[in-house]
């Protein structure tokens, strides 16, 4: 993996070599027609939410229409084949999100590599989860669910939506670092865990704001920690999970990557646009009612974010020995 990550990084530094005059004319001439962002999940889901988002900005700013095209299956890689098959024109862009980076890992045998096949453009976000619990559940905090699992193993059932997805990879990684014994349940999709939560068929979940921010104030749901290195802006009494186990940290990106060789000139201007997108108050606040943080990089930091992220996941997945369905 690190010399993946190493030749991931020198290709990216390598689209800066083409010539200024080239570049600026790319530039100008982008984009002449519409060009679609492609998401690997489902309509009215968070990340359909953000490609929409995002394809909207587009459209305002660059005079083009963005159209976005669901194409959901295999935990995002369906939609990823596509673009690292497409054109490198920048008229064929993911919506790419951490699960993209843990994929590389979590499946084997995939036509397409996240280090070497795509061309990181910019983020725009980035979030944590919250671990939740039913209010019946004794522990009142993430120590007390440690102390409560240990006493209890293989005894308290902790939910997902589904094996490789985020709640899933979150709660591997808590596993890993505390050493606690629970039994993972997995849904077909973050809803049927969360209405199985409130019921007291599970115990635990790792979910996004999303999916339980009403729930916690509504009491419905207790959220013990967020899995943010720092305590969370809309849940400032929450703890950060990090509080009680060290170096745990958790959070997914959003952005948006175009094919491998796309020309530097035509990704700079599209993380030029997007970065403007965060300067603009109603975007940061639409972000901010999603749960999650305003996130600007530029295409060579986007890139080593998405290279350490395929990193640190590839590790969790490795040592819990997880395989994808």
């Amino acid at each position: 993996m690190m010399l993946a990550r190493r030749q991931f990084l020198r290709l990216a530094g390598g689209m800066a070599g083409l010539p200024l005059f080239s570049r600026g004319a790319m530039a100008e001439s982008y984009p002449a027609r519409p060009a679609r962002i492609i998401c690997g999940f489902p309509p009215g889901g968070i990340s359909d939410t953000y490609a929409r988002l995002i394809a909207q900005w587009l459209s305002q700013q660059l005079g083009q229409q963005f159209i976005v095209e669901n194409r959901p299956g295999a935990g995002g890689n369906l939609a990823a084949e596509a673009v690292a098959k497409a054109a490198p024109d920048g008229y064929t862009l993911l919506l790419t999100t951490s699960a993209d980076a843990w994929n590389a890992t979590l499946y084997r045998n995939l036509s397409f590599n996240i280090i070497h096949d795509f061309a990181p453009v910019a983020p725009i976000s980035r979030g944590a989860v919250i671990l939740v619990v039913n209010p019946g559940f004794p522990p009142k905090s993430v120590p007390e669910l440690i102390a409560y699992a240990k006493a209890h193993p293989g005894k308290v059932t902790v939910a997902s939506a589904g094996i490789g997805s985020a709640p899933h990879m979150f709660w591997e990684l808590f596993r890993s670092k505390t050493g606690v014994d629970m039994v993972h349940v997995p849904y077909r999709g973050g809803g049927p865990a969360v209405v199985d939560l409130i019921a007291g068929q599970v115990q635990v979940y790792f979910g996004t704001y999303a999916a339980t921010i009403q729930q916690v104030r509504a009491g419905t749901l207790r959220a013990l920690g967020v899995t943010n290195a720092t305590r969370a802006s809309v849940l400032p009494d929450v703890p950060a999970i990090a509080e009680s186990v060290p170096g745990y940290e958790a959070s997914i990106y959003v952005g948006i990557a175009a094919p491998r060789s796309t020309p530097a000139a035509i990704v700079d201007k599209l993380a030029g646009t997007m970065k403007a997108a965060l300067a603009d108050p109603g975007m940061t606040k639409r972000i901010a009612e999603l749960g999650d943080t305003p996130l600007s990089l530029s295409p060579p930091e986007f890139t080593k974010l998405v290279a350490d992220e395929a990193e640190k996941w590839a590790q969790v997945i490795r040592v819990a020995g997880v395989k994808a369905e």
